[in-house]
């Protein structure tokens, strides 16, 4: 989260945003129900449910949700692209927004007379674009293709231009809607490393995304909706585990329930450095404690504790628990923190998360929580996986 000093740049105040969807989309139907009787062939939709959120200048957001959850919506009414219902929108300073795959391109204009018409658009001078336009294209890398109409352009060319000529307006709000995903890996890596760079010159960027990983990597709040309203706002590595209950269907209710249910409980994950600070990035090797807040509701004498770090695909990588390391355990008895410390744990590039769950031997019943803390992991020894390791080569006739 951001410092509680820094302006806000971006206040949604109870916004609401309803469509009027029509079930007589042919001619005949609508003939057919011409007059009175057609309003019952309309209804609404709310697409945005009484959303108020504030927004620190410097800060990355994620909005997340399942599909048609209203995560793009909302990104359209921070944008000025709609209009709330009801509510209010206050925006300041300049926004780029990159929300459609070629929005704000006219198809049978050249990629560089797009550049001069989409930059206008965004805000900059003729001068400002004169000034820029080399290194637009360059970051594009569609120079070989500038002066053909962009009708002819592949996806993955619109987004390479489109957001090219965002990120040179020099916003002050970025909002990146998932047409990234369309883009090929390189590229997505290089538009990350940029977004990585606006976050750290302290320009605010609002973004939707389905990825774990770019969230993780990149965010430092994360706001989840589900049916138009917000159901999580607030630490990344807690949202995501939101976002997969909503996606695979468990509900608050039953999350309570599951926790009232067992004697002992997670209450908390946290990873931790070598220093015992917070850390969610890790260079491959070093020092990891994944620590564990856990609470009982009355004495108990047997119980163990543990966890899994897993791929963003679910796949578990490594496991461990107390039962497996044979510490001996104390009786706990309330509020109890459990540190597993990893001295030298050697994964491959990229995002994991912690799954982390807590037993009563002799009580019966298991709680646990799923994603209960992100990190990532850098390396500098070639390779690929989820494991890495020094590579020596030898090579004899043979």
């Amino acid at each position: 989260m951001s410092d509680v000093s820094a302006p806000v740049i971006v206040r949604l105040d109870r916004v609401l945003k309803r469509f009027r969807v029509r079930k007589d989309n042919s001619l005949k139907d609508r003939i057919v129900h011409l007059g009175r009787q057609g309003k019952r062939h309309r209804e609404d939709f709310v697409a945005v449910n009484d959303v108020s959120i504030d927004i620190e200048a410097g800060t990355t957001v994620a909005l997340m949700g399942a599909n048609g959850s209203g995560k793009s919506t909302l990104l359209k009414l921070i944008g000025g692209i709609l209009s709330p219902t009801s509510g209010e929108v206050h925006t300041r300073g300049r926004m780029a927004a990159l929300l459609e795959l070629g929005a704000g391109f006219h198809p049978d204009l050249s990629g560089r007379e797009n550049i001069y018409l989409n930059a206008s658009i965004l805000g900059l001078t003729r001068a400002e674009v004169d000034e820029r336009f080399d290194d637009i294209v360059e970051f594009s890398g569609i120079a070989d293709f500038i002066d053909t109409a962009v009708k002819f352009y592949s996806s993955g060319m619109y987004v390479r231009l489109a957001f090219s000529v965002a990120i040179h307006t020099n916003p002050d709000v970025l909002l990146v809607d998932e047409v990234l995903a369309v883009g090929d890996e390189a590229f997505q890596r290089k538009c990350m490393d940029r977004i990585a760079q606006f976050r750290a010159d302290g320009c605010t960027i609002i973004l939707v995304s389905h990825s774990a990983q770019q969230v993780a990597e990149l965010c430092d709040r994360g706001i989840v909706l589900r049916k138009g309203q917000i159901v999580h706002d607030g630490d990344v590595d807690e949202a995501i585990g939101v976002l997969r209950d909503v996606l695979e269907g468990r509900d608050d209710a039953a999350s309570e329930a599951a926790a009232v249910a067992a004697p002992i409980n997670v209450d908390s994950v946290e990873i931790l450095g070598a220093d015992g600070s917070r850390n969610r990035a890790f260079v491959s090797g070093e020092r990891v404690t994944i620590r564990l807040g856990l609470k009982s509701r009355h004495p108990i004498q047997r119980w163990a504790a543990g966890f899994s770090i897993n791929t963003p695909m679910g796949h578990m990588v490594f496991a461990s628990n107390t039962d497996l390391v044979r510490v001996e355990l104390p009786v706990i008895d309330g509020f109890a923190s459990v540190d597993f410390r990893l001295d030298d744990l050697r994964l491959g590039a990229g995002t994991y998360h912690v799954h982390a769950n807590a037993v009563a031997s002799d009580a019966g019943g298991v709680h646990g929580i799923s994603h209960g803390a992100t990190f990532t992991v850098e390396t500098h020894e070639p390779g690929l996986g989820t494991a890495t390791a020094d590579v020596l080569v030898a090579v004899r006739p043979y």
